[in-house]
This record gives structure tokens, C-alpha cells and sequence, in this order.
């Protein structure tokens, strides 16, 4: 395996280089279209996915995104979900999502910063074991999954992670536990 990105645009991309660092992986931050050429995966980190498109737009480097994350395994955090999405439940203008990943979501959907939660996620990726403890943080909840879409992880009946391919998108931030599994997985099964 090569280099992995980390998109550092806005969101809590360090912490996402402290979990690769435990790994031993390396990394580095995309700051832009350029920086792509040098990495063979990409994490798009939490934060706010209305800015992320912003922000994209404003450097004009969302095409060039769009075509890496079509070719190349991405993980996708709570915002980064919302990124990689084929739609959003309620549509907005200001968000561009990449449409890789065949799956609806309802933004801020778990509520507002105020509401936010932490709670034990039973997963399909290591049955055996400790549940993950999922951070949710304004998180968007997915309301549809298309045929080729497995759900990984599940709060009660919600799917809050679920994969494509190369591609992960998960409702809650695995960078904030200090537990790993889920970037394991996402280096070993995508």
C-alpha cells in the first residue's frame, strides 16, 4: 500500500494522522488537486460539508476530486459521509456531494452540537470482540442504501457505517475513540 491522504481543508484531519500514525502508515495532508497524485487512498475528514464544497469550488479542484474518489479507495467521517453520498435527503445547493458511494443522507440528522452522543456500535467488520464506541457529532443519519451497499456497523436498526467497494462511510468520528479498528479496516478490507 502506498501513501495515504488525509483531505485538510477544514474538520479534524490530525486526528486522523494520529490513528494512521498508531498503524504505522504513511500519510500526508491534501491541500490540493496536486497533492492527489501522491497518494492511493484518501480519508475525507469531519467538519462541515457545506465549507468542504466551498471551499472546493472556490480552488476549483472539486472535478479533480470527484474523478480520484471515482478510482480510488476514500473513507468518508460524518461530513466526509455526506461527501462521498449519491444524494442528499434534503437537497442543497451549497453541498456538492461526489456521488461514489450509493447511499442517501439526512445532514445533522442525530441533531445539533448540543445533542451530541457517544454510544456502543455493534459491527459486522469484527463480530468478535468489544463494540466501537461511536462519536456522533452532528452527525447525518443514511436513509437509503442502494443493492450494492453492505452495512458494516449499526446504532440499533440505523445503518452508521456502511461500505461499497473501496469505499467507507461511517455517521460518527472513529479518529476521536483512540480505537483504530476502523482504519484498519478501512486499510485491510477496502
Amino acid at each position: 500500500m502506498g501513501q495515504v491522504g488525509i483531505l485538510a481543508l477544514q474538520g479534524a484531519f490530525a486526528k486522523h494522522g494520529e490513528a494512521l500514525d498508531r498503524l504505522g502508515v504513511a500519510w500526508c495532508l491534501v491541500r490540493t488537486a496536486d497533492d492527489l497524485a501522491g497518494v492511493d487512498r484518501l480519508i475525507i475528514p469531519g467538519g462541515e460539508s457545506t465549507t468542504m464544497t466551498r471551499l472546493l469550488r472556490t480552488e476549483g479542484w472539486w472535478p479533480q476530486l470527484k474523478a480520484f474518489a471515482e478510482q480510488h479507495p476514500v473513507m468518508g467521517t460524518c461530513a466526509g459521509l455526506i461527501m462521498l453520498a449519491h444524494a442528499l435527503a434534503e437537497p442543497d445547493s451549497r453541498v456538492a456531494p461526489l456521488g461514489v458511494l450509493d447511499v442517501t443522507v439526512d445532514r445533522n440528522a442525530y441533531g445539533r452540537q448540543t445533542e451530541s452522543f457517544s454510544a456502543p456500535l455493534q459491527t459486522s467488520a469484527w463480530p468478535e470482540g468489544a463494540p466501537f464506541q461511536g462519536v456522533f457529532i452532528r452527525a447525518p443519519r443514511v436513509t437509503a442504501c442502494g443493492p450494492g451497499v453492505a452495512v458494516v456497523a449499526r446504532l440499533g436498526d440505523e445503518p452508521v457505517a456502511v461500505r461499497q467497494g473501496g469505499w467507507l462511510g461511517l455517521a460518527f468520528h472513529p479518529e476521536l475513540t483512540g480505537d483504530d479498528r476502523f482504519h484498519r479496516y478501512f486499510l485491510d478490507a477496502c
